[in-house]
């Protein structure tokens, strides 16, 4: 059993050497060595059922790579089968240590689509094969997985990255730069970002006392994989096939899900940067297991380049919509959002987006690549003819990824990047699990205010044999 005491005890070293780090990171990627357009990238696959499938499917779509091996701790399962009869030629493991030990000269890139508590090990042995690596949202679980990464690919620029949250190739990405560079979005101070729709939520006892009893483990399932570097769970199918994403141990929740897809851009593009406060103001089913039903966290962001200060303040939860301005109009649903095995975002009267104040103006938008509007609408017509033009994105995120690894593009949602973002997440998962307000130093990166938030910054000790992963 891990107490208090014996937890701050083993993490204070690595947090301390939090600050050791990434201030240098922006704008660090270099491009590879320029190969043809039309040059195949032989790529790995780890996590190849739910949404690994469909990012497969995507990369197939570009025509841009030969799927050499296939890895999956499910291999042959219900969700798998499809893609192990679409590549019946690929080399297939169970154990992503086992691939990149015995198949490692047989890829150049990884795709890597697995539960968040299991991005860390397999990207950062990536990393250290030298494989250029796309991996899905959030980067990594905890602040300090994701500094870690970061420092790794710094140290390989050679490498390419890139983080799956496919908005930063699309609409939103391009016109928020140029609205930007026009001088149309200035001046921000505050953001509304909100998820309220019912997918990822569940219907679990918020008086939980403890983590569920074991279950009997399925027969294709190499659990111990699976669990990889957290503390050791029994089975329980409430873990598993996108549950996963609930629980603290494994998940970032819906902010580390759906947060990628709705503060990418504006994080980026106003160089946000780590908030200096981190406040939950509402939580409704809180419990030491698994996230709220619903919570209202405070990002306070502090002012940056002559841009003022930003208050970002996110939303999820059915019953937990945000304050709308006047002249909001009709709520929009981005087309492009994938289904899971949670299911399809259905639409509801406030689908997931954002709402972007400034000074002058107030812009709404949806998730992923959808575009910003100005409200009301009288206001968007009295703007219309100042509004530049935007350019059409040369490639998806897919293409972009793989257009990088043979040197003809720069990824767009490099580490370097996004693990800021991710971290801001982990900053606000923190927040949620004790239920408080947290003061952060983005100096020395450490809480100041709660030695026991600090300490989860760089989480629980991985089990043994698992720390090897943290040395790389």
């Amino acid at each position: 059993m891990v107490t208090r005491r014996g937890f701050l005890k083993t993490v204070s070293m690595a947090s301390a050497g939090l600050a050791l780090g990434t201030n240098d990171l922006l704008h660090a990627q270099t491009v590879p060595p320029k190969k043809g357009r039309g040059d195949k990238v032989k790529i790995a696959y780890v996590g190849i059922g739910n949404r690994g499938e469909q990012i497969i499917e995507e990369f197939a779509r570009t025509g841009m790579v030969a799927v050499t091996v296939l890895c999956d701790v499910d291999m042959g399962a219900k969700h798998t089968q499809k893609i192990m009869a679409k590549y019946p030629k690929a080399k297939r493991f169970r154990d992503f240590r086992q691939m990149f030990d015995k198949a490692s000269n047989e890829f150049d890139a990884v795709a890597i689509a697995t539960p968040d508590h299991s991005h860390f090990p397999i990207t950062m042995l990536a990393l250290a094969s030298g494989k250029h690596v796309y991996v899905e949202k959030p980067l990594a679980r905890t602040f300090y997985e994701a500094e870690l990464l970061m420092q790794a690919a710094l140290k390989r620029p050679n490498l390419v990255t890139q983080v799956g949250n496919q908005g930063h190739s699309e609409a939103n990405y391009f016109q928020f730069k140029a609205w930007m560079d026009a001088g149309i979005i200035k001046d921000v101070i505050a953001i509304t970002a909100h998820m309220n729709s019912s997918r990822r939520w569940h219907e679990w006892d918020a008086n939980i006392h403890k983590l569920p009893s074991g279950q009997q483990l399925p027969k294709d399932l190499d659990w111990d994989t699976w669990l990889g570097v957290t503390p050791y769970h029994e089975y329980n199918e409430d873990y598993h096939l996108g549950q996963w994403r609930c629980w603290y141990d494994f998940g970032m929740g819906a902010l580390g899900d759906w947060g990628a897809h709705i503060l990418d851009t504006a994080h980026e593009f106003l160089e946000l940067g780590l908030p200096y406060e981190i406040t939950m103001q509402y939580a409704n089913g809180h419990n030491d297991y698994f996230f709220p039903y619903s919570s209202t966290i405070l990002f306070r962001f502090p002012q940056r380049k002559g841009m003022p200060p930003v208050d970002v303040t996110w939303y999820d939860g059915l019953d937990n919509l945000p304050p709308l301005p006047a002249g909001y109009g009709v709520s929009g649903l981005d087309p492009n959002i994938p289904a899971s095995s949670q299911g399809d975002v259905s639409e509801t009267k406030l689908n997931p987006g954002k709402i972007i104040y400034t000074k002058d103006l107030i812009f709404k938008g949806a998730s992923h690549g959808s575009t910003l509007s100005i409200i009301p609408e009288e206001k968007a017509k009295e703007m219309a003819d100042k509004l530049p033009e935007v350019p059409k994105s040369p490639s998806n995120h897919f293409e972009n990824f793989l257009l990088a690894c043979n040197g003809i593009e720069k990824a767009r949602s490099p580490f370097e990047i996004n693990g800021v973002l991710s971290q801001v997440f982990s900053l606000g998962v923190v927040a949620q699990r004790l239920n408080t307000q947290l003061f952060f130093d983005s100096r020395t990166k450490q809480i100041t205010n709660n030695e026991f938030a600090n300490a989860m910054l760089v989480g629980l000790p991985p089990r043994k044999g698992w720390d090897e992963f943290y040395k790389l």
